[in-house]
């Protein structure tokens, strides 16, 4: 069974516990209608509810599979990272909802200590969702559109030559003001983009401990910021995940969608039938 720890990942000022994952019970997944979103909060085993990560995204891949995207540094064990697990060795739950049984399975996670050490790019994990789920683009405060794709500009350092525009990255000098929208337990925030090292985004929108994972959107230019005025709600683009917490200004990092679908593409051209390949966000409300 995979061991559960939330990453230390870089100089992480606040992140969640550790746990050990217990098998599923004989009725895991059996429910029906269960919704899979953005900024649901994660469990790796149903008796460490205060072991969470949250989901940044939930969509298909271009094999047909249901998906959800968390961070890597949620999860190590050196026998199951940097590779496919095609094996249930690891589930996943809704931590509100444990009863439900698992939501999926994680099929691919990277190594936090190769996170922090040349890795940085690629922390991301793959949760295959099991059928009885419904994949749903709205969270509780986001509703995703598909993904950031950007004309021009800076490829992923993940990507493969020629990149797509999927895997390009948001721009972060003077003039360009990128935003991101950011949603967990603080609610939902926003800020610029202040710095892109090789697609791992600084930004003011702020989050905490717990949030791993969790989903950033772009703000579309010209669109309603979330207020009081539209119930803090926003919609946009998938743009990344929640990274960490850094001794920096501004602290608040996420890794971008740009550099895990570039990944995602690179893997599965080396070896087609990647979990996650050609990752798509769902339409579905």
């Amino acid at each position: 069974m995979v061991s559960i720890l939330a990453g230390v990942l870089g100089l992480l000022l606040a992140l969640v516990g550790t746990a050990n994952a217990t098998t599923p019970g004989a009725g895991a997944g059996t429910g029906t209608g269960k919704r899979v979103f953005n900024a649901m909060q994660i469990v790796f085993g149903p008796d460490t509810p205060d072991a969470f990560c949250t989901i940044g995204a939930v969509g298909n891949d271009k094999y047909g599979r249901k998906i959800a995207i968390s961070a890597g540094h949620c999860l190590r064990d050196a026998r199951y990272a940097d590779h496919d697990i095609p094996e249930d060795v690891q589930p996943v739950y809704d931590r509100s909802d444990v009863g439900f049984g698992p939501i999926g399975y994680v099929r691919y996670f990277k190594d936090p200590a190769g996170s922090m050490v040349g890795h940085a790019t690629k922390d991301y994990m793959v949760i295959e969702l099991v059928p009885a789920v419904i994949p749903s683009s709205q969270g509780p405060y986001l509703r995703q559109t598909g993904e950031v794709e950007v004309a021009g500009g800076q490829p992923s350092p993940n990507a493969l030559n020629p990149s797509l525009p999927r895997e390009r990255l948001l721009g972060a000098a003077l003039f360009d003001n990128n935003e991101l929208v950011v949603s967990g337990q603080l609610g939902v925030f926003y800020g610029r983009i202040t710095n892109n090292s090789q697609g791992v985004y600084q930004s003011w929108a702020a989050h905490k401990g717990g949030d791993s994972g969790g989903p950033a959107i772009w703000h579309v230019p010209g669109s309603p910021y979330p207020s009081t005025a539209n119930n803090f709600q926003a919609s946009g683009p998938w743009a990344g995940i929640t990274k960490a917490i850094v001794l920096g200004v501004p602290p608040f990092v996420y890794t971008s969608s740009a550099n895990i679908l570039a990944d995602l593409r690179a893997r599965d051209a080396a070896h087609p039938g990647v979990y996650g390949a050609g990752f798509h966000v769902t339409d579905n409300p």
